[in-house]
């Protein structure tokens, strides 16, 4: 099919049908934004789990690789630090939204 026909067979189809066919060609649910939060956030919490792995391993002597033990406690301060940008805007935002007069 050429491209003008595949607009031609989109123009009557509403906003979400299309969001629910491309979600279903690349796999994922784009307008899920709890998911893609709590995808985040577990995210960050394995990366805060190997950083404390990562010391308890430089602690007791064990750790095999400074190096790379040295990264993952930089990684983890790294998305902690921007985790919590992005929830100091969202906050932001909020307060906004609520000072917001209609």
């Amino acid at each position: 099919m050429s491209e003008f026909g595949k607009i031609n067979a989109l123009s009557g189809t509403s906003t979400a049908e299309l969001l629910k066919q491309k979600s279903k060609l690349d796999g994922t649910n784009s307008g899920d934004f709890a998911g893609h939060l709590k995808s985040a956030l577990n995210e960050v919490n394995e990366l805060q789990e190997n950083s404390e792995a990562a010391i308890g391993d430089m602690a007791t002597g064990q750790v095999k690789d400074l190096h790379q033990a040295a990264l993952a406690i930089n990684k983890a301060e790294t998305s902690m630090k921007l985790m919590l940008e992005i929830r100091n805007k969202a906050l932001n935002a909020y307060k906004e939204l609520g000072r917001t007069q209609l």
